[in-house]
């Protein structure tokens, strides 16, 4: 399986965005190495498309299909496209606060910690839809792992798609979210125009 092994705060540098969107609250000193020369309409796009990737952890081929799935759905392909990949069951885990990053995330859901609708599920990428509950297994909740994720992710917000009981360790998606309810920093109007070339 392919993984994307860059340093993570090097990455953010030179994409220009926050750690503390990946759920990291590290800051990094170093400044990007800015030189004059303007940047291209194309490679404005790029960015933005590199930029949403690394945030949910999709490698080109997947979020080239998501992209797919985005364009047949009814609506605007921007918006249905950050919907999506909101929706992924690893990106869940991290909004309910189960994981402090959604790269630990994804390796919970991996070791067939998570259950959807009472079902293991141990695909990262599995769509999740409203209506479906989502809870980490009696097995594994008693595990030293999840009182020391708990303990980090005290003060995190739950988006208001989503309800979480954070004493069972267990959450439902409430709807679909909008564009307004997904706080990434992605133009996703760059990436429609990107793909549309």
């Amino acid at each position: 399986m392919a993984v994307d092994r860059t340093p993570v705060l090097k990455r953010c540098r030179s994409l220009g965005m926050e750690p503390m969107y990946l759920g990291i609250d590290k800051k990094s000193n170093r400044r990007p190495n800015r030189s004059n020369r303007k940047q291209s309409e194309y490679g404005l796009q790029l960015r933005e498309k590199q930029k949403a990737k690394f945030i949910y952890g999709v490698l080109e081929k997947p979020f080239r299909n998501l992209y797919a799935k985005a364009e047949q759905q009814k609506g605007l392909t921007g918006p249905n496209l950050m919907t999506l990949l909101e929706l992924r069951l690893d990106n869940i885990i991290f909004r309910l606060g189960f994981a402090r990053t959604r790269r630990e995330a994804r390796q919970i859901v991996d070791h067939k910690h998570v259950l959807v609708n009472g079902k293991c599920v141990n695909i990262p990428s599995y769509s999740v839809k409203p209506g479906d509950k989502i809870e980490i297994r009696e097995k594994s909740k008693s595990l030293q792992r999840y009182k020391d994720i708990m303990a980090a992710t005290e003060g995190v917000l739950v988006p208001g798609w989503l309800t979480a009981d954070r004493d069972n360790l267990a959450g439902e998606v409430v709807e679909k979210p909008s564009r307004e309810q997904i706080d990434v920093p992605v133009n996703e109007t760059l990436i429609v125009e990107l793909y549309s070339k």
